[in-house]
C-alpha cells in the first residue's frame, strides 16, 4: 500500500472513512512558516458536506488539530502531523451490503487484493472522505507558495453536461467562492441545481468537470522525462477519488487543431518572455513556461446510488440486485473544488522546493 506522495515537500495521508480520524503528516515543511488552524479550516470547510442539494447528509464537523511540528504558531521545520476525528458514523448500511459488490466502488477490487481484510465501513482508504486529509496538506502547501507569488484557485466548469461560460481568471476565482456549486457562472449554475434536484428525485448521480489554474508560476519548475511537471501533476490528480480524466491547456481539443493553431506565439512583454495564448496550459516539455498553468479534471458520478442495480454476491458467488442505502453526494464536484486545489499546491510546492525556490527557514 502507499500512501505518501512528493520527495522534499512529502505528505502521507493515514484513517479510514468510518475509523478513528482521518490525517495527514507533512514532512519537509519549511521552518519559521507562520501556520494556525484558521489557515486550515476554512479549505476544509469548503470541503464539508453543507446543506445544498448536491451534498451528503452525513455532517462532520472536521475540526482540524495540529499535534506536531508547530510551536507558538510557526512550523519548527519537524513532521506536521494535522487530523480531524470521525464523529458522525453510522456502519448499518455497510454491514447490510457488505458480501454485495457496489458497481462502481473498489469493493471487489480491495477485497481481492488484500484478501477481505480491507476495511469495507464506507470503503475506508477509498473513499472520498480521505480527501480531507489531501485538503490540509494543501492548505499548508498554498501558504508556502504564497511566499513565492504562486496563487492556486479552483472552479466548476461543467456539471452533466451543462457548462460554464469562460470568465477572466480573476473574475471566476471571486465568483466562484461565493457560488454554492463554486461555479463562476451564475446562470449555468442555477441550471446545475435544478439538474441536481431532478437527478437526486430519481435516486440518480452526476458527475463533472473541475478547472484548476495556478497564477505566477516560476519558469523552470519540472524535472523531465520522468519527473515532468504535468506528468506529477496528472498522477496526484487521478488519486483524487472519482477522477477519471486529467487534461492541460487545450487538452484532448488539440488533437483537432492544426500546429498553427495550437502553437503558442512568443513575444516579448515588460522584458519577459510570455506566449501569446496558452494551449500548453503552462507546460512544455514538462516543464512550467511562466504562464498561467491551467488543467481540468473530469469527475464521475458518485457511484453510490438509490437505484437498482445488478451485482454479484461475492460470498454466495450469485447474480443479485443491489440499491445502495446510506449517505452519498448526488454530485461530488462542488466539494471536490479545494481538493483539485489542494493537490496543485502540493504538487507545486514540492517542485518549487526542488527548484530551491524555498529555503529551508523562511525569514
Amino acid at each position: 500500500m502507499s500512501s505518501s506522495l512528493g520527495k522534499l515537500f512529502a505528505i502521507t495521508v493515514f484513517g479510514e472513512s468510518h475509523g478513528r480520524c482521518v490525517g495527514v503528516v507533512i514532512d519537509g515543511c519549511p521552518a519559521g512558516l507562520p501556520l494556525d488552524v484558521a489557515d486550515i479550516q476554512p479549505d476544509l470547510g469548503r470541503r464539508r458536506a453543507g446543506a445544498g442539494v448536491a451534498s451528503t447528509t452525513r455532517r462532520e464537523k472536521d475540526r482540524v488539530e495540529v499535534f506536531s511540528g508547530v510551536l507558538e504558531s510557526f512550523t519548527t521545520g519537524a513532521p506536521i502531523c494535522l487530523l480531524i476525528m470521525n464523529k458522525n458514523v453510522d456502519d448499518s448500511a455497510y454491514e447490510a451490503l457488505k458480501s454485495r459488490l457496489r458497481p462502481g466502488q473498489a469493493d471487489f477490487t480491495a477485497r481481492t487484493k488484500y484478501g477481505g481484510f480491507n476495511d469495507w465501513r464506507g470503503g475506508g482508504i477509498f473513499s472520498g472522505r480521505m480527501t480531507a486529509a489531501f485538503v490540509m496538506a494543501g492548505a499548508v502547501a498554498r501558504k508556502i507558495l504564497k511566499t513565492i507569488g504562486v496563487e492556486v484557485f479552483a472552479h466548476t466548469v461543467a456539471i452533466g453536461g451543462i457548462e460554464a461560460r469562460a470568465l477572466p481568471y480573476e473574475d471566476a476565482k471571486k465568483k466562484a467562492l461565493k457560488d454554492p456549486l463554486a461555479c463562476a457562472d451564475s446562470a449555468a449554475s442555477a441550471k446545475m441545481n435544478a439538474l441536481i434536484e431532478k437527478v437526486k428525485k430519481e435516486g440518480d448521480s452526476l458527475g463533472g468537470v473541475i478547472e484548476g489554474v495556478a497564477l505566477n508560476v516560476p519558469v523552470g519548475l519540472g524535472e523531465p522525462i520522468f519527473d515532468s511537471l504535468d506528468g506529477n501533476l496528472a498522477k496526484a490528480l487521478v488519486d483524487i477519488p472519482a477522477v477519471k480524466g486529467v487534461e492541460f491547456g487545450a487538452g484532448f481539443a488539440a488533437a483537432r487543431l492544426k500546429g498553427s493553431e495550437n502553437n503558442d506565439p512568443f513575444t516579448v512583454e515588460k522584458g519577459k518572455v510570455i506566449t501569446k495564448s496558452n494551449n500548453s496550459g503552462g507546460i512544455l516539455g514538462g516543464i512550467s513556461n511562466g504562464m498561467p498553468l491551467v488543467v481540468r479534471v473530469a469527475f464521475k458520478p458518485t457511484a453510490s446510488i438509490a437505484r437498482e442495480q445488478a451485482t454479484v454476491d461475492i460470498e454466495k458467488m450469485k447474480d443479485t440486485k443491489i440499491k445502495v442505502s446510506g449517505r452519498h453526494d448526488v454530485c461530488i464536484v462542488p466539494r471536490a473544488v479545494p481538493v483539485v486545489e489542494s493537490m496543485m499546491a502540493v504538487t507545486l510546492c514540492d517542485f518549487a522546493m526542488r527548484a530551491g525556490l524555498i529555503p529551508r527557514v523562511l525569514k
